[in-house]
């Protein structure tokens, strides 16, 4: 992984492990990776966790826990900037052959196109963001 920079995107599957599961394997594998670091949400993380929660039917208690957790989480809003680089990303995957550029992968292109934006690093426990162009990509998955 050689030298981290400061900040790093986290992508839903890290950043919602501790709310969906206090156990989940997630939490422990990537704790030690965010030590030290400040981390940033795309707002489409946001929106993925809030249709999680709605489309479980999460009580109030769980859903007010969720939102305070939100509330704690830099965001990293929409806007020209960003849409740029979306779109120069989705031009990037569809030209070198990524399946980050099919249209099944808007939300994870959200994230990686915020990672980009910023040019930082993107944590996810997605294999999808392997090889994208300009991205850097962090994981604890193996291989």
């Amino acid at each position: 992984m050689g030298s981290r920079q400061a900040t790093v995107v986290v992508d839903t599957n890290v950043f919602s492990a501790d709310l969906l599961r206090a156990t989940h394997p997630l939490v422990e594998l990537y704790r030690p990776l965010l030590v030290g670091r400040r981390f940033v949400i795309s707002f489409q993380t946001v929106a993925e966790i809030r249709f999680g929660a709605r489309r479980r039917r999460w009580g109030l208690q769980r859903i007010t826990s969720v939102e305070e957790r939100l509330a704690l989480a830099e965001v990293v809003w929409p806007g020209p900037e960003l849409l740029d680089a979306y779109v120069d990303l989705r031009v990037a995957c569809e030209q070198a052959g990524h399946a980050l550029g099919q249209r099944d992968h808007d939300s994870d292109r959200w994230i990686a196109a915020t990672a980009v934006h910023l040019g930082v690093p993107l944590m996810s426990h997605d294999g999808i963001f392997h090889g994208v162009p300009g991205l850097m990509f962090e994981t604890a998955l193996e291989g």
